[in-house]
């Protein structure tokens, strides 16, 4: 680890349940408990959150970014608005990915180059170039406490001569992202592992990356279409060539048995933009599976979403009421759906944290499957 990390970015294990992991990322915003989920603020906002809102779920992370507030409202302004933490007024920890994925999925004409990529804005067509160095730039104007390498991301399926190129493009992009972050005490880098499902590139990645060093690591170019059973097995070797001590961030993951298969399998940190999205969408997550709150059986129905759940959709609303602003198109749906949502991820990690500490995390897969199964509640 650099001089002076040391003391302001570290990875403390404390406990461990076949390969699940609990323990505490220290850093000099607040420590992260792990395994972590990390709902997600694209523009500076988790989409029908207030800042506090998503606090008082219990989430002591975000993430953020880079590609669409590098376009929008851009990384200078809001370095000169006082950084990320200050604009957006959340002040515990925020991850800021490279931008490398959004590029290779929204971005209109680009086109990819040794140096990085260039191409043209999805709101307004202006041309942009996003390499290494400018994505550090970016992410340093920010602000934020974990920095993601630049990486391509290339979308799955794809063939073994297209995944070894691009996993060796994004080795040496991270060597030049490393270079480019240089020493920033407070601020940790993390590199991410490519290679598709193929576990010798997964293997070439992990060693590339171990080599040039970095505070953290992530398993990038999963869920990108593969399914879970593709993704699981990768899972399966992929965390294990990782180094022991530092955290390991599964990228874009997900729904809630994606979630404990992959601490199952080693990973402490997840993201997804799938309980906002979600709950804008009427669809809310619980115990007994994914409720769809505009189906009709709702209508009539006095019950809460989940009578265990303290968020306040279950807590102060019935399903009736929310069927009933979801159809009316009221904002207030996507604000308790979104709000119960985030809550159930943050109830699940907590729970996933207090069982690998007990040593019981086999059973709590167990009834974790077992309740989901039995699908929701009986209809009125």
């Amino acid at each position: 680890m650099r001089c002076g990390m040391e003391k302001t970015f570290s990875f403390e294990k404390l406990g461990q349940d076949g390969k699940a992991r609990t323990g505490v990322i220290h850093t000099t915003r607040g420590d992260i408990r792990t395994p972590a989920f990390m709902p997600v603020g694209t523009a500076a906002t988790v989409k029908a959150m207030m800042p506090e809102s998503v606090a008082a779920t219990g989430a002591d992370i975000l993430l953020g970014n880079t590609y669409h507030l590098m376009l929008r409202p851009t990384a200078e302004r809001i370095d000169r608005l006082g950084g990320l933490h200050k604009f957006m007024n959340w002040d515990k920890p925020i991850l800021t990915d490279s931008g490398g994925f959004q590029v290779m999925s929204l971005a209109d004409l680009r086109k990819l180059t040794e140096k990085g990529v260039t191409f043209k804005s999805h709101i307004d067509g202006s041309r942009h170039e996003l390499t290494p160095e400018r994505s550090m730039e970016i992410q340093r104007l920010l602000g934020s406490d974990i920095v993601m390498c630049f990486d391509e991301c290339p979308a799955l399926p794809a063939d073994r001569d297209a995944i070894a190129k691009s996993m060796r493009l994004s080795m040496r992009w991270a060597d030049r992202s490393r270079e480019a972050f240089g020493d920033r005490p407070g601020h940790a880098l993390f590199g991410i592992q490519q290679g598709g499902l193929e576990q010798d590139f997964r293997q070439e990645s992990a060693e590339a990356l171990r080599n040039i060093g970095f505070d953290g690591y992530a398993v990038g170019g999963l869920a990108v279409g593969e399914g879970q059973e593709a993704m699981f097995k990768c899972l399966d070797f992929a965390p294990d060539m990782l180094p022991e001590d530092k955290p390991r961030y599964l990228m874009g993951v997900g729904k809630p048995d994606d979630i404990v298969g992959a601490v199952a399998r080693g990973i402490d940190m997840m993201d997804c933009v799938l309980p906002s999205r979600s709950g804008r969408t009427g669809q809310a997550f619980t115990r007994h599976g994914v409720v769809n709150i505009k189906n009709v059986r709702h209508k009539d129905d006095p019950r809460p979403l989940d009578e265990n759940c303290t968020c306040p959709a279950c807590s102060n609303y019935s399903r009736a009421y929310l069927h009933h602003v979801y159809r009316s198109q009221e904002m207030i749906s996507g604000m308790l759906l979104t709000w119960h949502n985030l809550h159930y991820f943050q109830e699940l990690m907590q729970g996933m944290r207090d069982a690998i500490a007990a040593g019981t995390f086999e059973a709590f897969q167990k009834t974790f499957h077992e309740t989901r199964a039995n699908g929701d509640i009986e209809r009125l």
